[in-house]
């Protein structure tokens, strides 16, 4: 079926579930379908950055049993912008070139590049700088790439946060407790509103609605009226202190990440309302697990159609979902945007339909 080709395929960025079933349908198509040769890119943009570049051959034996793996079984990063790599010595080097160098050095046609909006941008950098044939698919647990209804690892993200909500439930009602769970999500509220309507969340706080502590407490004091003797709270990681200030930790190196807004929050239900609180941080048990078969489902048809859009010279491209069918766009015009929640789409509808207080 037409031109032998050689294709890369690499996973950069933030890790979730659905990674090694993107791979996996990526080898079964070009290998079984068109007879190409596929090289997974270890590390990515890491794998190409170094000489020899790493890489291994893919083929459909050594893929066959990844469909249900976490993870990625080529490895990732989500450190080192190669246009402003930092050295030891603390100084910035563009290694741009390097990576160009190493995709031409492997002998490739194209390359199948899975991130979310930041990798996908720097991937199109080096494209564009290195005459690389480029196809994009969309993948975080923050759900927050534009111009497609879901990118992979979000439905796990949110199966799991479900699964914490429906056991904290039990919990919250025999201590007569508001039990706040802090989930991820970057920016975008997504994780918190689908996990907290599908969990029976009572309140559900998400960056792009702002809240105040005095209607949190007046809704479990609500509850306390109406029978209720418990609360759960999902909070999403981005949402601020009520004065606005971004809530987060050190990690390492000096850089800061979103983390201890559910402490904020229990320190003061707790002095506001005199409620016992509990906070749980489900951290990254939102990117580990089985991936779910919806998961599994949008990667197997992402990776499939990356590699028609390569047999058909449709590149700088990403593969989206919408309107229950795979379709592309532009990459430049889905890492334009940013997309978070509707204040006024469906789902935050929904949640007030149903009586969840939103904080606002």
């Amino acid at each position: 079926m037409g031109e032998h080709k050689r294709i890369g395929i690499l996973t950069s960025g933030g890790d979730c579930a659905g990674l090694n079933a993107v791979i996996r349908a990526v080898t079964h198509r070009a290998v079984g379908s068109y007879q190409w040769e596929v090289l997974g890119i270890l590390r990515a943009t890491a794998g190409l950055m170094h000489h020899p570049p790493q890489a291994i051959k893919l083929d459909r034996e050594k893929v066959e049993l990844t469909l249900t793996n976490a993870g990625t079984m080529l490895g990732t990063t989500n450190k080192g912008d190669p246009f402003a790599f930092p050295l030891p010595d603390g100084t910035l080097s563009d290694r741009s070139e390097e990576i160009i160098s190493g995709y031409h050095e492997l002998g490739l046609d194209a390359l199948i590049g899975i991130g979310g909006d930041g990798s996908l941008a720097i991937l199109r950098k080096l494209a564009m700088q290195g005459g690389i044939n480029l196809v994009g698919i969309p993948k975080t647990i923050d759900n927050d790439v534009a111009i497609t209804e879901r990118s992979i690892g979000f439905d796990t993200a949110v199966n799991i946060a479900t699964e914490a909500l429906d056991r904290l439930h039990f919990t919250a009602a025999s201590h007569d407790r508001v039990m706040i769970l802090e989930v991820m999500g970057r920016d975008a509220g997504h994780i918190a509103i689908s996990a907290g309507i599908a969990g029976g969340a009572d309140i559900i706080l998400i960056p792009e609605i702002s809240y105040s502590i005095d209607n949190v407490c007046h809704k479990i004091k609500q509850l306390q009226q109406e029978g209720q003797n418990f609360c759960i709270v999902v909070v999403s990681e981005a949402v601020c202190t009520e004065a606005g200030d971004k809530v987060e930790c050190l990690v390492s190196f000096g850089e800061r990440r979103y983390g201890g807004i559910g402490h904020y929050l229990a320190e003061r239900i707790s002095a506001s309302s005199g409620a016992e609180t509990r906070v749980t941080v489900l951290g990254h048990t939102q990117r580990g697990g089985a991936p779910s078969p919806l998961d599994r489902l949008i990667a197997s048809a992402f990776g499939v159609a990356a590699v028609d859009l390569i047999a058909n010279g449709e590149y700088d491209r990403m593969v989206t979902w919408q309107n229950r069918q795979v379709m592309s766009v532009p990459i430049a015009e889905a890492i334009s945007q940013y997309q978070t929640v509707d204040p006024k789409g469906t789902l935050v509808k929904t949640a007030r339909g149903l009586g969840i207080c939103l904080g606002d």
